[in-house]
């Protein structure tokens, strides 16, 4: 009986260890080395750490820390952070290091302003380090306080100009972060190498959630980010300033202004070049940008693509400026849905899919540039215009858009109700709408007028663009065509109960053809306007009354 029971044991430890093993090896696989050798894992509690947030911050921080010293002092490893709370000050990462935030463990923020030293600051900080890794499914916490504050000074023109419009009583205010600590991020690294982020949540942080200056070969996988819609001012997602060779994937991003935002431009002022960065599998909601490239731009943003998104209950999904006199090209946006609503009154955008800007900060800045830029494959429920500048120095350039859907609806009661054309811009060249259409819902504005509206560009193709005016028998155009030379326009069908389809307007217009649309839903399929002045135009193929 005794040799029957051990042979009964041993197979049961062997059918439960095993799979075991098994899980082990296949966790350790997909996080990387480590986690399940004991002699590489430097457990925060076996250096003081109690896991309770009733210990003090300092001896927290200072647990935590000589646990991060010492695994890279061994030459590498895994530092563990298991089920608790933990209130911290700055932790410093090293070389070699990967902190893993287990299942049930909050770090958070301390509020003591001595735990942070001055300058920018982040409960998770590294500097010229390679090969660091932050992972869990743990909290980081930033604990984020917010005061509505009277807006008494000129601290943005965009913001000031809403003041005016308006006419609110300042004494209203704004929501901004007040301590009396420093405030901090809650990821910042600055010139790191080989950077893995994975699997966290970050919240509450009392300015940007995590920020990466000058980082090469940086991941942020699986991370959820979460910080206040309403008071949320500063805390965006993702900031890459400066960034090379970026990944952002598997992201959800809720967050009170941008989600992600690619900056060319330090503090300083110089130029930090961003390239090479890839957006993919992400669901994002801001009551600004949900993605912004500027509006520091000062250097090179280029070859960026963005890929398979969802951005839901956003103020403006896309917004892209230049201010500082940087350039941004080659980049691609597709298979996106997009969903905006309006926020409050002191946030950037008026539920807008698509916002351009080129301009200058001040009068010592220089004018960027914007070329080469495709969008495709999108559809966007939106409450404001589209509206695509250029400058008259600098004209937006290599703009494609291409299967995107429009739907546009109003908001009466909404602080700003701008919207006027579905989609508009102004100094373009080389420009694209390919398989575009605008569709107007309910509620209406009685401030909408035309599906497009272009004006000074030089080189256009309109194919298989659909749409109508917003008002079923207005005069207004469906599509306006101002100072615009060198257009085809091809494959283009009239919506169901079109007025005028085409108005050529404007002394610059020039060298306008019209072939194989479908006109024949419109009642003028094209008309020059008094002001076009000698405007050359060729019509052939099309289907309606000419």
């Amino acid at each position: 009986m005794t040799i029957t029971r051990t042979v009964l044991v041993t197979a049961i430890c062997f059918m439960v260890v095993a799979p075991l093993s098994a899980a082990a090896e296949k966790q350790e696989s997909q996080s990387g080395p480590g986690l399940f050798k004991n002699d590489s894992i430097y457990d925060v509690r076996a250096f003081g750490a109690t896991g309770s947030k009733q210990q003090s911050s300092k001896e927290t921080m200072a647990a935590i820390q000589k646990a991060i010293d010492a695994c890279a002092a061994g030459g590498g490893g895994t530092v563990y952070v298991g089920r608790g709370e933990y209130l911290t000050g700055q932790l410093n990462m090293r070389s070699n290091v990967r902190l893993y935030v287990d299942a049930g463990a909050v770090i958070y923020g301390s509020r003591d302003s001595n735990d942070w030293p001055r300058g920018r600051n982040g409960i998770i900080y590294g500097e010229n380090l390679v090969n660091i890794t932050i992972e869990g499914r743990g909290i980081l916490d930033g604990q984020a306080e917010h005061r509505w504050l009277p807006y008494t000074e000129k601290r943005d023109n965009e913001i000031q100009y809403r003041i005016d419009a308006l006419k609110r009583d300042k004494a209203e205010g704004m929501p901004f972060v007040q301590f009396t600590r420093p405030t901090y991020n809650i990821i910042y690294l600055r010139d790191c190498k080989d950077v893995q982020v994975r699997g966290v949540t970050l919240r509450y942080a009392p300015v940007w959630n995590s920020l990466y200056v000058r980082c090469e070969r940086l991941v942020v996988d699986g991370v959820s980010i979460f910080s206040s819609l309403v008071k949320g001012m500063c805390s965006d997602g993702i900031d890459l300033m400066g960034c090379y060779d970026a990944r952002i994937a598997n992201c959800t991003i809720e967050t009170g202004d941008d989600c992600i935002s690619l900056k060319s431009r330090d503090w300083t002022g110089k130029a930090v070049p961003v390239e090479n960065i890839t957006i993919t599998n992400c669901r994002l909601t801001s009551s600004s940008s949900a993605v912004k490239i500027g509006d520091e731009i000062a250097g090179d943003v280029k070859h960026v693509v963005m890929d398979n998104c969802v951005i839901r209950n956003s103020h403006r999904a896309f917004a892209f400026m230049i201010l500082d006199g940087g350039t941004v090209s080659d980049v691609i946006i597709s298979n996106i849905t997009i969903e905006c609503n309006r926020h409050d009154w002191f946030w950037w955008g008026q539920g807008d899919a698509f916002y351009f800007k080129i301009g200058k900060r001040d009068e010592n800045s220089t004018i960027g540039k914007f070329e080469n830029m495709l969008i495709k494959d999108v559809i966007a429920h939106v409450k404001g215009s589209s509206i695509i500048n250029g400058h008259p120095q600098s004209p937006l350039t290599g703009l494609r858009f291409e299967n995107v859907k429009l739907f546009m609806s109003d908001e009466p009661d909404a602080y700003f109700r701008e919207a006027v054309h579905g989609i508009e811009g102004r100094y373009l060249e080389d420009l694209t709408l390919k398989d575009v259409e605008v569709v107007w819902g309910k509620p209406d504005s009685e401030k909408w007028r035309s599906a497009l509206y272009l004006e000074d560009v030089e080189g256009l193709t309109l194919d298989g663009f659909v749409g109508r005016q917003a008002h079923l028998g207005s005069d207004e155009p469906a599509v306006v065509l101002k100072n615009v030379a060198g257009a085809n326009i091809r494959g283009c069908m009239a919506a169901s109960g079109t007025g005028e389809f085409l108005h050529i307007a404007g002394n610059g217009s020039s060298d306008i053809k019209l072939f194989v649309n479908d006109f024949s839903k419109a009642q003028t399929p094209w008309r020059l306007g008094e002001e076009a002045g000698e405007v050359s135009v060729y019509s052939f193929g099309n289907v309606g009354r000419e």
